[in-house]
C-alpha cells in the first residue's frame, strides 16, 4: 500500500517560514530598555488620586469630638489600621488557594502534531542482521491529540497540606498584628486626645495674657528709664515676667503638637476645622496592687506572645514538610486519551498507571532534620522566653510609671490650688502702684501655667494607664458590633473599656508607693 505525500513541504519553503516566525523574536532581543521617568503631569495625578483616596468615604465632622469618637475614628481612618486589615484580609485569601493545592490534578490536554516527511521503520533480524521488511510508516504526517488526565501524588498532596496550615498560621499571625496596632492607636489617641484638649482650653488665655506681659515689660521699661523704681527691683520683675512667658511658650507649643497628632491619628483631611468635646476629665482607677493576675493575662493575650506561638507553628511544618519528601512516593494518572492517527486500531482509549518511587539516598537527611527540628522549636521556645520577660517587665514598670503619674497629678492639684490663691490674694491687692499691676500679672502667669501643668500631669497620667492597658494586651474593641457606623464604634469602645476595667483592674486596701488618691472607673 502506498501511502500519497499529501502535505509534502520543499525545504527551501519551510526555511522560508522558519525566519518569518524567528524575526519578531530577533527584533525584541536585538532592543535596548531605556528608564522611563515618570512624568510631571503623572505625578500631579497620582497624588490628586492619593489624597482623594486617603480621605474617602469618611463621615464627616459634625460636631465636637469626644474621646471616644476620636478612637472611633482613629480605628477606622487610621491609614496604618486599614493596612493591617488588608495585609488580614490578603492572608485569608492565601489560605483559600493553599486548601486548593491539596486537590488532585485535573489536567486536560490538546495538541496538534505535524512532520514534513513520514515516521516510519526497518526491521532486521536480531541473529544475522538481515532487514527482514521495507521500510514502513504506522504514523501521519498531521494528527490531533487530547486527553484528560487525572493525577494524584502523595508527596505532593503531604507538601501542600502542611503548607496549607502555615498559611492558616499566617492567618492567626496577621489577625495579631492586626490587634497591636488596633492597641497602639487607641494608646496614641489617648496620649493626644486629652493635651489637645488642654491645649484648646488655655491657647486663647495664654494669648491674652501674653499681650499683657509685653505691654507690662514695655511699661515697665520706661519706668528704668525714668528711674521711677530703682533698677534692681524692675530688673527682677522683668526677668521673673520673661521666664513666665518662656515656660507658658513652650508648654503651648507641645500642647499645640498635640492637636496636629490627635488630626494625623484620625486621618482627618487637611484644613478640616473641628473642636473637641467640652467633656468632663474621666476619672482615674487606683493603681493595681494584683500583679499575679495582670502578668498571667498579660501572658495570655499580649498580640507579640501569640504571634510568636504562631510561628513556631510555621517553622515546624516547614521542616514537616522536608520530611514527607524523603517517604516513598505513589503516584496516580488516569484519563481518556484520543489520537486521530488513522493507522491506529483504537483512536479512543483509557489510560491508567500507578507508579511507586523512592530516594532512598533522601533518607541521610533525616538525623539533620531531626536535630534541626529540635533547634528550631528551643530557639523559638527561648525568643516566647525572653519576649514573655520582657512582657512581665513591662507590667510590672506600668504599674509603677502610673503610680508616679498619679501621684504627679496629686501635686500638679496642689501647686494649682495654692498658685490660684496666691492670685486672688494679688488681685485683691491689686492697687494703682506699677509695683502691685506686675506681681498681679505675674501671679496670672504663674497660675495659668500652673494650670498647664496640670493638664500636662493629667494627660501624662491618661498616658501612662493607657501604656499599663497595652501592656496586658487588652483588646480595645468588641468582637461583634451591630454597624461600622462611627457611634456605634464609639459604643462599642467605650463598653469594652468599661469591662475590662471592671473585671481586671482590682486595688487592695495595701497603698502602692507613689499612687495617687484617684480611684473610680474610666473608661
Amino acid at each position: 500500500m502506498t501511502i500519497p505525500n499529501r502535505l509534502f513541504v520543499p525545504p527551501v519553503i519551510a526555511a522560508r517560514r522558519f525566519a518569518l516566525c524567528a524575526l519578531p523574536l530577533l527584533l525584541v532581543g536585538c532592543g535596548t530598555l531605556t528608564p522611563q521617568a515618570f512624568t510631571d503631569t503623572e505625578v500631579r495625578d497620582r497624588v490628586g488620586q492619593d489624597l482623594l483616596t486617603m480621605y474617602a468615604d469618611q463621615e464627616p465632622v459634625t460636631g465636637p469630638i469626644s474621646f471616644h469618637e476620636a478612637a472611633a475614628r482613629a480605628l477606622k481612618y487610621n491609614l496604618d489600621y486599614r493596612l493591617k486589615l488588608m495585609e488580614t484580609a490578603l492572608t485569608k485569601n492565601l489560605n483559600e488557594v493553599a486548601g486548593y493545592e491539596m486537590l488532585p490534578r485535573l489536567v486536560a490536554g490538546a495538541g496538534y502534531d505535524r512532520r514534513n516527511n513520514d515516521s516510519g521503520g526497518r526491521s532486521i533480524g536480531i541473529v544475522d542482521r538481515v532487514e527482514s521488511l521495507r521500510p514502513s510508516t504506522s504514523q501521519d504526517r498531521e494528527r490531533a491529540l487530547a486527553n484528560l488526565s487525572f493525577s494524584w501524588n502523595v508527596l505532593d498532596f503531604g507538601v501542600s497540606y502542611y503548607r496549607a496550615q502555615q498559611k492558616a498560621d499566617q492567618v492567626l499571625m496577621a489577625d495579631e498584628r492586626r490587634r497591636k496596632v488596633a492597641q497602639n492607636v487607641l494608646q496614641d489617641v489617648r496620649n493626644s486626645y486629652w493635651r489637645a484638649l488642654g491645649a484648646q482650653r488655655l491657647i486663647g488665655r495664654v494669648d491674652s495674657l501674653l499681650l499683657r506681659v509685653n505691654q507690662a515689660l514695655a511699661r515697665s521699661k520706661r519706668v528704668q528709664r525714668d528711674g521711677l523704681m530703682p533698677q534692681p527691683q524692675v530688673l527682677a520683675y522683668q526677668r521673673a515676667l520673661l521666664d513666665a512667658v518662656n515656660l507658658l511658650t513652650l508648654r503651648r507649643q507641645d500642647l499645640e503638637l498635640a492637636r496636629a497628632e490627635l488630626t494625623a491619628l484620625m486621618s482627618v483631611p487637611p484644613g478640616t476645622r473641628y473642636t473637641l468635646a467640652e467633656e468632663s476629665e474621666n476619672p482615674l482607677p487606683a493603681v493595681p496592687t494584683n500583679f499575679d493576675e495582670l502578668e498571667h493575662m498579660a501572658l495570655e493575650m499580649r498580640p507579640e506572645i501569640m504571634e510568636e506561638w504562631y510561628r513556631k507553628r510555621v517553622t515546624e511544618n516547614d521542616i514537616k514538610a522536608a520530611k514527607v519528601l524523603l517517604w516513598p512516593n505513589l503516584s496516580i494518572d488516569l484519563g481518556p486519551q484520543y489520537d486521530s492517527n488513522q493507522y491506529n486500531y483504537n483512536s479512543h482509549w483509557v489510560e491508567t498507571s500507578v507508579h511507586m518511587s523512592w530516594n532512598l539516598l533522601k533518607l541521610t537527611q533525616w538525623p539533620a532534620l531531626q536535630r534541626s527540628q529540635k533547634a528550631q522549636n528551643e530557639a523559638d521556645d527561648m525568643r516566647r522566653m525572653a519576649l514573655s520577660m520582657a512582657v512581665l517587665t513591662q507590667v510590672r514598670v506600668g504599674v509603677q510609671r502610673y503610680g508616679l503619674a498619679l501621684s504627679e497629678l496629686e501635686f500638679a492639684d496642689e501647686s494649682l490650688l495654692v498658685d490660684q490663691r496666691l492670685l486672688g490674694f494679688a488681685q485683691a491687692a491689686a492697687q494703682s502702684q506699677f509695683d502691685s499691676e506686675l506681681e498681679l500679672i505675674r501671679s496670672e502667669a504663674r497660675a495659668l501655667l500652673a494650670e498647664y501643668q496640670r493638664y500636662a500631669s493629667y494627660s501624662n497620667a491618661q498616658a501612662a494607664w493607657g501604656r499599663l492597658y497595652n501592656s496586658i494586651g487588652l483588646d480595645v474593641l468588641p468582637q461583634t458590633m451591630e454597624s461600622h457606623d462611627l457611634k456605634v464604634v464609639a459604643q462599642g469602645l467605650e463598653q469594652t473599656m468599661a469591662q475590662w476595667q471592671a473585671m481586671t483592674f482590682k486595688s487592695s486596701a495595701a497603698p502602692v508607693p507613689g499612687a495617687g488618691t484617684n480611684s473610680t472607673a474610666v473608661p
